[in-house]
């Protein structure tokens, strides 16, 4: 693997990587470049090569093709410009939050104040409980903790909200918001849609090793998840009929009717003509189109109980 020629701007740039584990291959031919201060969202199923990606960019896998990392290459880069949290991390049991943070913070020259870090995540109260003693939410929050104490330039968070609540998974959002605001350019990969969606300026959807999309959220919803529809239940007749008295492309499924693009100005007018449609139905929910939808299109493989759509 050899450097990438950094473009004007980019933290992170990869130029044709590939690289294989026997006869698997893990990445195949991937390309990007990522702008300093932006958060980049890296999503995919698993076994599409995020974490293959992520150890190339941060040196500790090889791989052919060449990779740039703040203008040089990944092991010539300074260790105390880069921040990583690994999906899989478990420190020892009997440290506190502080003394974990602070073990990390005495691997580095210069440092963040750890009871700063520790406000930052959200353990301020709890700085004293052992790590075993602290909830799953908690060890997370340690963790994140972890990356941050010195203040990287650079900031790789493989699923960082993992078991949080939705108070501190909204407060870790706010705190790499600040970040990417002042100039820390963050890869965060996850398989919350939502969670891609709210951090990311870009987002790139790996599958197979490679890279099927980039663009920011609204560019991807636009370009691949269809239109805004309307989910009715209950649905006691058949499509063709429906289809016919709304002049709209309709599907049924597991006793729900979709009906596809329906803007949220028609739906009253949507309801009255099923009505008189003689649709017996009980309940009916409008969808706007979400990067989940981009997911399910692009990968075919559902987060949770798949859509309709």
């Amino acid at each position: 693997m050899v450097e990438a020629e950094t473009e004007a701007g980019a933290a992170l740039v990869a130029d044709d990587v590939r690289k294989r584990y026997g006869d698997t291959v893990a990445l195949d031919g991937v390309s990007l470049s990522i702008p300093t201060g932006e958060v980049f969202g890296l999503v995919g199923p698993n076994g599409a090569g995020k974490t293959t990606l992520v150890r190339a960019l941060t040196g500790t896998t090889r791989c052919e093709g060449s990779i740039g990392v703040l203008g040089a290459a990944p092991g010539a880069v300074d260790p105390h410009r880069i921040g990583l949290l690994p999906q899989s991390f478990n420190p020892a049991d009997r440290l506190t939050a502080r003394e974990l943070i602070t073990y990390y913070a005495g691997l580095y020259d210069e440092s963040r104040p750890v009871g700063a870090v520790l406000d930052d995540v959200g353990l301020a109260d709890d700085a004293d409980t052992w790590y075993e003693n602290l909830s799953g939410g908690q060890q997370r929050r340690a963790c994140v903790g972890t990356a941050l104490v010195n203040d990287p330039d650079v900031l790789f968070l493989d699923e960082p909200t993992t078991g949080i609540d939705p108070a501190g998974r909204r407060a870790l959002w706010s705190l790499i918001d600040d970040l990417a605001a002042g100039g820390t350019t963050v890869l965060l990969t996850s398989h919350s849609m939502p969670e891609v969606e709210r951090l990311a300026d870009r987002v790139g959807l790996l599958r197979d090793g490679q890279v099927v999309a980039v663009g920011t959220p609204d560019e991807l919803i636009a370009e691949h998840a269809g239109d805004s529809h309307l989910l009715v239940d209950g649905v006691g007749v058949d499509t063709e009929t429906v289809a016919a008295a709304l002049d709209s492309e309709v599907r049924e499924r597991d006793s729900r009717l979709v009906v596809r693009n329906v803007a949220l100005a028609d739906v009253g007018s949507v309801v009255a003509d099923l009505e008189a449609a003689g649709v017996d139905f009980e309940s009916f929910t409008w969808a706007e189109p979400s990067l989940e939808d981009v997911y399910l299109r692009l990968t075919g493989e559902a987060l949770r109980e798949e859509r309709d759509r």
